[in-house]
């Protein structure tokens, strides 16, 4: 899979461990507009998608969390490569450690409908819905985010950077 770009923060040792927590993300074009998850506590839009099991493949982990997530039932012969962003910084979980996460996106279609989402307690506590909306809306949402949790930040700054670099390559004809 082609690497989009990389988000380190260069915030660490070298000499420290080394967490990983790879996910799976889904581009989910709706039309014109892309499906997203959007934070209503938070006011952020994000692609529907999360952590990869170990005992789960890529494909598999999308289609759970697109599920979970959104609500949204994946149809698995239409996944496709997008790309990978890398994200490495130091660990809020714990000190000298590298919290580092390969960010699989992939795009897919989706059933019609949806079903009940499963979220878990922090998705909850954001209050996670699914939008379907235009991709500058979601980037122009994304760009006027604040927050205190750094984390949440970095984390809101890559959807950013991707639904640009999506948008610019749908409009070229690419992606």
């Amino acid at each position: 899979m082609r690497r989009l770009f990389e988000m380190d923060l260069k915030d660490y040792n070298d000499t420290d461990n080394v967490f990983r927590r790879p996910s799976a993300r889904a581009i989910i074009l709706k039309g014109d507009k892309i499906a997203l998850v959007y934070s209503k506590k938070e006011k952020y839009y994000k692609f529907p998608g999360g952590g990869i099991h170990v005992d789960e493949d890529k494909k598999e982990a999308l289609i759970r969390e697109v599920r979970e997530e959104a609500g949204l039932v994946v149809i698995p012969e239409t996944i496709t490569e997008y790309g990978s962003v890398l994200r490495r910084q130091k660990s809020t979980q714990g000190n000298n450690t590298i919290f580092e996460q390969e960010n699989y996106y992939y795009f897919c279609d989706v059933e019609d409908g949806t079903i009940s989402q499963e979220l878990d307690d922090y998705e909850n506590e954001a209050r996670f819905v699914l939008q379907i909306v235009s991709l500058d809306e979601a980037i122009t949402t994304n760009s006027v985010y604040a927050t205190d949790d750094f984390s949440n930040e970095i984390m809101i700054k890559r959807e950013k950077q991707v639904l640009e670099l999506l948008k610019q390559e749908l409009e070229c004809g690419h992606g």
